[in-house]
């Protein structure tokens, strides 16, 4: 079955075979080249200086750590949608102070909203969505960046769970405090370990949080990486990391970053080229995502009947996410997807509506 849904993607072969490596010890020192390989590369991929941490967890976990190490006395959280919403949800779950500010569907968060918000002096850390795959929007991050940087005492926190890896992203030209993502999107890999970049701000705001927890307290990561030689504190999955850091040696050194990101634009561009003659798209002010397409279903098409014809002819459809479902529905154009298995699939659904 081909995937064409934001998440899990098509794994390559070579990569499942680089995750059924033998075994080592997670405290031998071929554990820490491993873990020290992985951050140095991540370090490329995001063009920054700063920290890097793993956990085996989705996305979430590390997004629940940054609301529990980081909230010192209130945070403030930009949502483009359902998964913007999420992590304001940890906050409020986590006993932290948080408010949430809300765009309606397929319209991204403003710099100039987001400057007049923080100039109340209320918060010390800021989230936003990079790119939200329940609306196919990407934020205009340098825009919001440079807001940001008006604001040194606030940590600015971005989820790059669906964006790492299919569209450039710059840390420290950003000066993002906090950024996240996980395998299973644009990176190419199974579910399952997330990773985060730590700024020394972050870092530092972490010693006057109290209650961090333990499993996800960012800073006993940090302090056993550095104490132990890249090492964490709990069992790692070696597997993923195994597969991870092979997949970031393919796309620095043998796809190059450059080609990876233009890729997945000309997949955008195809896949909206499409979209418009056919249906509508749910984007309304220009920030598209490249690696996430959500269509506004305008010819009222029986998505469950379609899903089912396309599942029998090899592929995984998706549906909208949450109170958009059956009025809109994804197509993912992200990770290792091909030029030609993108036109297979548009094609396949023009012969069934």
């Amino acid at each position: 079955m081909r995937l064409f849904i934001p998440g899990p993607v098509n794994v390559e072969e070579d990569v499942l075979k680089v995750m059924s490596s033998p075994m080592i010890s997670h405290r031998s020192k071929s554990a820490s080249c491993l873990q020290q390989s992985i951050s140095e590369n991540m370090q490329i991929l995001w063009n920054t200086k700063n920290s890097i941490l793993l956990s085996t967890s989705s996305g979430s976990g590390l997004m629940e750590a940054a609301v529990k190490s980081l909230i010192l006395k209130k945070g403030v959280f930009f949502s483009l949608g359902a998964f913007g919403k999420r992590w304001y949800e940890m906050a409020i779950a986590n006993g932290k102070e948080a408010d949430i500010y809300e765009v309606e569907e397929g319209y991204s968060n403003k710099a100039e909203f987001i400057d007049s918000i923080l100039k109340k002096g209320c918060y010390d850390f800021a989230a936003i969505t990079h790119n939200e795959t329940s609306t196919g929007v990407e934020n205009p991050l340098i825009d919001i960046s440079n807001v940001m940087k008006k604001y040194s005492d606030i940590i600015f926190a971005v989820d790059t769970v669906s964006s790492t890896g299919g569209v450039d992203i710059d840390v420290d030209s950003c000066k993002i405090d906090f950024c996240v993502t996980s395998t299973q999107k644009c990176l190419g890999l199974p579910p399952g370990l997330s990773i985060c970049s730590l700024s020394d701000k972050a870092i530092n705001r972490t010693k006057y949080v109290e209650n961090r927890g333990y499993y996800l307290d960012l800073l006993t990561l940090y302090e056993y990486t550095i104490n132990k030689d890249y090492q964490y504190p709990a069992t790692p999955s070696l597997s993923h990391m195994y597969a991870l850091d092979y997949k970031l040696n393919k796309i620095i050194n043998i796809e190059k970053k450059e080609n990876r990101f233009q890729r997945h634009k000309l997949l955008a561009d195809i896949t909206r080229d499409w979209a418009r003659d056919r249906y509508k798209l749910l984007v309304n002010d220009n920030n598209y995502s490249d690696t996430v397409t959500a269509v506004v279903n305008s010819r009222e098409t029986d998505l469950k009947m379609l899903s089912s014809k396309l599942k029998d002819q090899g592929y995984v459809f998706s549906n909208g996410y949450g109170k958009l479902k059956d009025k809109t529905f994804r197509i993912a154009h992200m990770a290792d997807t091909t030029i030609e298995e993108l036109k297979a699939y548009l094609e396949t659904i023009d012969k069934l509506i």
